[in-house]
């Protein structure tokens, strides 16, 4: 009988595993792209007053930083569902308990990364559920930015931020490079 390795398990490997080059000269995670779920949570008056973070592991790329669960795509996979799974998979957050609200695509040429926008549709507690998380917590959407961000993630805080919040983003008039939501 073949042995597997407990980490191995715990890593959730797929086809869509590795890095590629953007037409842009950037290294990216993700052969077919990647997405991440950005999952809020509404205060009793209906306002977003903290969103769900990964503290990312030490091992992993700009690992110790903190960010929304989220990885590479598997072939095929719609963006909503992977960052559905990759939630699942890293913090333990059941796609049936959130509300997808729409999504954010960064387009670098022939790669993409697309941050899908939801709210928690019951008090549910996240978790670091694999070996890619230290921690994973609700965090109050004025202590974001106090966190050692990851530089994509802090970069796009104030977009997505405004997004979740549903307040108009005067960047979206920036030309190309700026985020689109679907």
């Amino acid at each position: 009988m073949d042995r597997v390795d407990p980490v191995d398990r715990l890593h959730h490997r797929h086809a869509g595993d590795g890095w590629v080059e953007c037409a842009q000269g950037h290294r990216h995670w993700g052969r077919f792209g990647a997405a991440g779920l950005l999952l809020a949570r509404r205060d009793g008056s209906g306002d977003v007053d903290a969103v769900v973070l990964q503290h990312r592991a030490l091992w992993s790329d700009q690992g110790g930083t903190w960010a929304f669960p989220g990885g590479a795509l598997s072939p095929g996979e719609p963006a909503e569902q992977g960052a559905l799974r990759e939630a699942a998979e890293e913090a333990g957050v059941p796609p049936g308990a959130v509300r997808v609200l729409g999504a954010s695509v960064v387009d670098h040429g022939g790669w993409t990364y697309t941050t899908v926008l939801a709210e928690a549709l019951t008090d549910l507690e996240p978790a670091a559920t694999d070996a890619e998380s230290v921690e994973v917590a609700w965090v109050d959407l004025d202590d974001v930015e106090r966190r050692s961000l990851l530089p994509a993630f802090g970069e796009a805080w104030p977009h997505l931020r405004r997004l979740l919040e549903g307040r108009p983003d005067p960047s979206d008039a920036s030309g190309p490079a700026a985020p689109t939501v679907t």
